[in-house]
């Protein structure tokens, strides 16, 4: 049965009650902080992501429910079976959604199956003397599997049924300019909730490089919580990685940057490919690797 809610809502009580869908946020990583202590710091770092994420996923559902008419079990999917933060679209029944196509089937079994080979067969075969080498191997396999592989299969069978599930990623690689990155390929989840909660508020105020200046240093902040905290080190890094992609587009979409080229073709590929690679070490720093992933592999592996 539709949810009537819709058609009954008025502004004012729906920002009366606005309030509700934040109160996970504020509660649910908090307690997820105190319990650092208490937790190696691989599960530390599952569980204040978790609280993140479930915490986020409350607020788009929240923001999204009144305003799209939907069946109650499309809340119940949106909140427990589907990993992406695109609530109106999920949530809309209207929107026809074509039935993917069966190569996209066979790249994201393909996709899963090298994440779980790398995971399971390759890092284990990295030398012990080669810890970081071995970390990384295990980070790649856990993107692959995951967000490339995994999620990607739950996309198609919500689009099969006609569900508008968008995917994850979407082949981030073929991206010839930072912005397209960020903004149209790599993990779009986050782009939605960003582009949602602080880019589409501020700029109109500050302008646009700005506000996207902002949300790439907000999701430093967030990595920076969830890498460095669990790893006990590093701090700063990761938001030191943000703050220079925003830095990045700022050049991109400048007058020099647009006479270089560096928003398209070969250029821009090449320039999204330093900025992204070069410093990658700074967003998942050795701290992270030593003491929470290895550990985290050490712990599946034993399974």
């Amino acid at each position: 049965m539709p949810l009537t809610e819709t058609k009954e809502t008025t502004p004012e009580v729906r920002q009366h009650s606005s309030w509700i869908g934040w109160v996970p946020i504020l509660v649910l990583p908090p307690t997820a902080v105190t319990c650092r202590n208490l937790l190696p710091p691989w599960v530390f770092m599952w569980a204040l992501s978790f609280a993140i994420y479930l915490s986020l996923k409350w607020l788009t559902w929240w923001r999204a429910r009144s305003r799209i008419a939907h069946s109650a079990w499309r809340s119940a999917a949106y909140l427990l079976g589907w990993p992406g933060m695109d609530a109106e679209a999920f949530l809309n029944a209207n929107r026809r959604v074509p039935r993917p196509a069966p190569p996209t089937w066979l790249l994201a079994t393909l996709e899963t199956i090298l994440g779980a080979t790398l995971l399971w067969v390759v890092a284990r075969s990295v030398p012990q003397g080669e810890p970081l080498l071995r970390g990384w191997v295990g980070m790649l396999a856990l993107i692959l599997l995951l967000h490339f592989g995994t999620f990607q299969i739950i996309a198609l069978l919500w689009q099969s049924v006609g569900v508008n599930a968008k995917a994850i990623m979407s082949a981030p690689l073929r991206s010839t300019s930072l912005g397209e990155f960020w903004g149209k390929r790599w993990n779009l989840g986050f782009r939605q909730l960003s582009h949602e909660l602080i880019f589409r508020p501020l700029h109109r105020r500050l302008g646009a490089d700005a506000a996207g200046f902002l949300v790439f240093a907000v999701s430093g902040l967030i990595h920076d919580l969830v890498i460095s905290l669990s790893a006990r080190g590093g701090y700063g890094l990761p938001t030191l990685y943000f703050v220079l992609q925003g830095m990045g587009m700022t050049i991109e979409h400048s007058r020099f940057g647009k006479r270089l080229g560096l928003g398209q073709g070969v250029r821009g590929w090449c320039f999204m490919m330093v900025l992204l690679a070069a410093p990658v070490f700074w967003l998942f720093h050795p701290w992270f690797v030593l003491r929470v992933i290895l550990p985290f592999m050490q712990a599946i592996h034993a399974l």
